[in-house]
């Protein structure tokens, strides 16, 4: 039987007990103070935190992670590991804009146990008084180092459960996933492998929260494969000033790191010219950018700014994946420089990636790479592959892939056992529409996200692009473009807004709708834009670009358009709100 991922931690602490694993730069509390463990105090750390679970509960009970980002917080992940307890990987309470998802998630989960830290106590018990109540709320700061010398070595088997990872909700109420110590451990390895990270020399340096699967597999989890180090600081410290993530980047001579779209066209825009003295990039290896999708001109955006900084194309690495297949399913090559292809945009809405000559003319798309140690395909609504070329359903097949959805068999079988013919074993059905040209993997929308109007196919990421070019008021990835049913909105609506029926047996084409809805957050830099304007502007865009009619358009303040953990836009989210009256 293959060694767990989990077990690399007390094998780094019996070969390497001093060199440096995890650390924490915090900008929130004391300026750029910076904490390490060794790879010997993390494994006594989470040693001794494993036996004061085993003394609250038993494997298989979840253990619900409540704590600010920091080095706690991967103690508490290890140590739920080792005591073969579940981690459920959340977020302390106040995180803004996600109260209803922190309760739906930790009231599913059901857990037997909280770990939070001393800080963050006063709120985690706040919390607990309006939710359902654990047995146990224990701090994982006041855990005794002595406790260590009492575990005894309990390796968890590879169909055990390590963590439910509980997805962002871009298209649906958060769903616990099961990711067992196999997933975990292969896919760790597919993406330390696909990175060419060096043993003990490659440095991951990171601010993705924790608890999203991109930041718990890269910063927590990745490192342990080689022995590796990572560096990482608070989602916040990043928004506050991008820099701080930049100048990380420039400390070290073989680094990795990612993060989402928006991230990098944020940068871009709010590095300043005299905050760029002194940068050096050159040591970037690989910056992953798994968003969906991943935008052309967010790269040469970042390429502009950043360039005269020793960046090399080559680091930027798109890539594709999802909480299902634990995180990593596709990327570009390490030294690949991003492959963008402009294909014919209404062969695009009816099913076929047409290539063209002239990027303006058409849809650009970029490459999210090849597979690595699993397998994708493109299927139709028959269950059958798709030739390459034919835009199709995304599958994926490999040891990466989660088992089940957590209490939930029905559409765990839906989406974790379909069965493609001429195949063997069952896939993954993502719910991701993507074409494979070149024997690379482009996506081009996700399947209960289309905007279909008077039969033809509308992919609502190429009207938002639209949009926020259409008119300077229009806030840059603040737009949601959606469809709302032509006919009284009644149990379609209703279903359409609960994201109920996700792959529907006969097909993934999403309900049919007849009337477009944008919806788009003021730019700061336009407050005094006339709204009226604004609309004339899109929808005169939408019109020319698109052959469709506007329904509605809606012009918010900051922060009206609803966005995932991840960054990702929540259209059900908005959609639901738009229903509802809530967009101000």
């Amino acid at each position: 039987m293959r060694e767990m991922l989990i077990a690399q931690v007390a094998r780094w602490a019996r070969e390497i007990p001093q060199a440096p694993a995890y650390t924490f730069i915090d900008h929130l509390g004391q300026e750029g103070r910076r904490e390490t463990l060794g790879w010997g105090r993390v494994d006594l750390r989470a040693r001794a935190l494993a036996v004061r679970l085993r003394e609250l509960a038993g494997p298989g009970d979840r253990a619900a992670v409540l704590a600010p980002q920091g080095l706690d917080y991967v103690v508490a992940m290890l140590g739920t590991m080792y005591a073969r307890l579940v981690a459920v990987p959340l977020f302390a309470p106040g995180l803004p804009g996600h109260a209803e998802r922190l309760a739906g998630a930790y009231a599913d989960a059901d857990p037997a146990v909280v770990l939070t830290t001393t800080a963050a106590l006063r709120a985690v018990t706040g919390f607990l008084a309006t939710a359902q109540t654990p047995k146990h709320v224990l701090a994982v700061d006041t855990v005794s180092d002595l406790l260590a010398d009492e575990w005894d070595q309990e390796p968890p088997g590879p169909d055990d459960l390590a963590y439910l990872q509980y997805t962002s909700g871009s298209t649906r109420a958060p769903t616990g996933v099961e990711i067992t110590h196999a997933n975990l451990t292969a896919n760790a390895a597919q993406l330390w492998e696909v990175f060419r990270a060096e043993p003990r020399t490659s440095v991951a340096a990171l601010w993705l929260p924790l608890f999203h699967d991109m930041g718990l597999v890269a910063t927590v989890a990745m490192p342990m494969v080689g022995g590796n180090r990572a560096v990482f600081m608070d989602p916040v410290a990043f928004v506050m000033r991008p820099v701080r993530w930049l100048r990380l980047l420039s400390e070290f001579g073989d680094v990795f790191t990612g993060g989402p779209n928006f991230a990098y066209e944020y940068t871009a825009a709010r590095v300043t010219a005299r905050e760029k003295e002194g940068l050096d990039l050159s040591g970037v290896r690989v910056m992953l950018n798994g968003a969906e999708p991943v935008r052309p001109g967010a790269i040469e955006a970042f390429d502009a700014a950043f360039g005269g900084c020793g960046l090399r194309p080559e680091a930027h690495t798109p890539a594709y994946g999802l909480a299902e297949a634990t995180v990593f399913v596709t990327a570009t090559g390490r030294d690949e420089r991003p492959v963008v292809t402009a294909f014919d945009r209404d062969a695009l809405r009816h099913g076929h990636a047409k290539p063209l000559a002239e990027r303006g003319a058409g849809s650009p798309l970029v490459s999210c790479g090849r597979p690595h140690g699993q397998q994708v395909r493109v299927v139709g609504p028959d269950r059958r592959e798709r030739s390459a070329g034919e835009v199709g359903e995304v599958w994926v097949q490999g040891p990466n892939v989660a088992r089940a959805y957590w209490r939930d068999p029905g559409r765990s079988a839906e989406v974790f056992g379909a069965v493609l013919e001429g195949a063997d074993g069952t896939w993954l059905r993502t719910g991701d529409l993507g074409v494979l040209h070149d024997g690379r993997l482009y996506l081009t929308g996700r399947v209960k996200d289309l905007i279909i109007v008077d039969g033809r196919n509308h992919y609502p990421q190429d009207i938002e692009a639209t949009t926020q070019e259409a008119h300077p008021a229009v806030r840059r990835d603040r737009v949601a473009a959606f469809a709302l049913p032509a006919e009284d909105l009644g149990e379609t609506a209703e279903r359409l807004v609960a994201g109920e029926g996700p792959l529907q047996a006969d097909g993934w084409h999403a309900p049919a709708g007849e009337r477009l809805v944008v919806v788009a957050e003021r730019s700061r830099h336009a407050p005094a834009a006339d709204p009226v304007e604004v609309a004339r502007a899109v929808r005169a865009a939408v019109q020319e670009q698109h052959g469709l009619a506007v329904h509605d358009f809606v012009l918010t303040g900051p922060g009206g358009v609803p966005r995932t953990s991840s960054g990702k836009i929540a259209r059900r989210s908005c959609l639901r709100a738009y229903l509802e009256g809530a967009l101000v």
